[in-house]
């Protein structure tokens, strides 16, 4: 009787240098739809304010430092405000923690070096011109390498343009205009605002499903790596 030999199993390769993502993306994806809600919120108070009509000691800022009190809805407006400032900081920490990690990952699965240097993730959403599309090119460097020969998600431009269009019009300008002065906009011509809100809403809607598309090709090509053979008998 003749022996049957089981040749052992070869251990997985390894991959250094991986970092957790899963648990990001998932904080990620809700700050995103966190912010999307606020600038919902927003655009609800903003139509509130164009349906009521400017009161008759007209706009907030009357000019030369002059600023009138604020009616209850003006004040409910700024109130808004500040709460969508607070959602766009929680969301912009969790990203560029995400962006961060998915680099990394990139990086160890590649063995190549990153197209952009670290501080990238950062002054790329500052810095004047290069913020027009270097963060997307930092997630679209991250996937390819992640995932060679596979084709970049439409999702992660959609996301970008999107993202463009709303911070470049309408309440995207709030960086520069105080909340009185966008308060005397939602009276004089609420579309703009509107348009910007909505805009806004979009691109955390789509950056949600970025970051699951992003994450998800990344976590599958992990385990393909890391996936123990079968034995053979």
């Amino acid at each position: 009787m003749s022996e049957q030999k089981t040749i052992p199993t070869a251990p997985a390769p390894q991959v250094h240098g991986l970092r957790p993502v899963e648990t990001a993306a998932r904080l990620t994806g809700w700050a995103l739809l966190l912010a999307g809600l606020g600038h919902v919120l927003r655009a609800v108070w903003e139509i509130r304010l164009w349906t009521a009509g400017e009161p008759a000691s007209g706009p907030p800022d009357q000019g030369e430092g002059v600023h009138r009190p604020l009616n209850s809805l003006e004040n409910s407006y700024h109130l808004v405000t500040s709460l969508v400032g607070v959602t766009m900081v929680i969301c912009a920490v969790f990203f560029i923690s995400w962006m961060w990690r998915v680099r990394d990952n990139s990086v160890a699965l590649s063995r190549e070096s990153p197209k952009y240097a670290g501080f990238w993730v950062y002054l790329g959403w500052v810095l004047p011109v290069a913020n027009l599309w270097v963060p997307r090119g930092v997630i679209a460097d991250a996937y390819r390498k992640s995932v060679p020969g596979r084709k970049l998600p439409a999702l992660v431009t959609a996301w970008w343009v999107l993202w463009l269009v709303g911070m470049g019009c309408g309440t995207g300008l709030i960086y520069r205009d105080s909340a009185d002065e966008l308060i005397e906009r939602a009276y004089t011509g609420v579309w703009p605002l509107l348009f910007s809100e909505a805009a806004m809403v979009a691109a955390a809607v789509t950056g949600f499903l970025m970051v699951r598309a992003v994450t998800a090709a990344q976590t599958e090509r992990v385990a393909s790596l890391t996936a123990q053979p079968r034995a053979e008998g």
